[in-house]
């Protein structure tokens, strides 16, 4: 077999030698292409990686002023409730503090308040007296009973003062012996504290009686008759109507007794 000139073999081996550079050279550009592609998608990754976790967080801010701009709107709301019980709060604390002494004071005013009762009962117009100083009696008796309660016997005083303090409000009607005549009974009609008056069974004499004098002063036929109107209005057996009467006390006198007993 015949070769080639020489000068031919080595333009061809220097082309194959050309064509193998070029082959390597474009693998080398081909993986760093890919290098690069690679580079670039990891680079995306992060940065999209990046934007989801700015969101996140540009969302949990605004979550978080939301949450912020509620609050401080409910605690507006609240702050003048706060401050109510606070104050309530206060007050109790303040009166819890002074419980103790008022606990200790109590024996002392409730005889007081029985004393004033007893020296009304007795200043006053004398209906019912028995009656009313018996009451006071008892009340003086229970004050001194070491077994009832405190609560107990201020409870009882102050029924008492209730009762007596009606007596000024409403009208009665009771069949009784005659104050300064015991072999008498007569009935007895009572307006309030104003006016305080007796009739016999029979209808022809009656009284009023009169604080400043202490005694009964007779009434006329017109007055007996306003007085049998006022029992059968007192006993439920006729309508309420006005009366004619002289009263028992000037006006004047019968404030200074509800002043007496505040």
């Amino acid at each position: 077999m015949s070769y080639p000139h020489p000068w031919l073999r080595h333009a061809v081996l220097g082309v194959a030698l050309l064509m193998v550079g070029s082959a390597t050279a474009q693998s080398t550009v081909r993986d760093e292409a890919l290098d690069a592609q690679r580079t670039q998608a990891e680079l995306q990754a992060r940065i999209d990686n990046a934007d989801d976790a700015v969101r996140d967080k540009l969302q949990a801010l605004r979550q978080a002023r939301e949450e912020t701009r509620r609050l401080s709107g409910y605690n507006a709301e609240l702050a003048p409730l706060v401050e109510r019980q606070a104050e309530t709060l206060a007050r109790r604390d303040e009166a819890l503090s002074t419980l103790s002494a008022t606990r200790e004071a109590l024996p002392s005013l409730m005889r007081g308040m029985v004393e004033r009762l007893r020296a009304w009962v007795e200043r006053d117009m004398p209906f019912l007296q028995d009656e009313r100083l018996a009451r006071v009696e008892s009340l003086e008796r229970l004050l001194g009973d070491p077994e009832t309660s405190g609560d107990d016997k201020l409870s009882r005083t102050l029924a008492a003062w209730r009762a007596e303090l009606d007596y000024g409000r409403d009208i009665d009607a009771w069949r009784g012996e005659l104050a300064g005549d015991a072999s008498r009974e007569v009935d007895y009609l009572r307006l309030g504290r104003v006016g305080w008056y007796y009739l016999t069974p029979d209808g022809h004499r009656g009284g009023v009686w009169q604080v400043e004098q202490g005694d009964w002063q007779p009434l006329d036929a017109t007055a007996l008759a306003e007085v049998r109107k006022g029992l059968a209005i007192a006993r439920e057996r006729r309508a309420p109507a006005l009366l004619d009467l002289p009263i028992s006390r000037p006006v004047s006198s019968e404030a200074r007794t509800g002043e007496d007993a505040r």
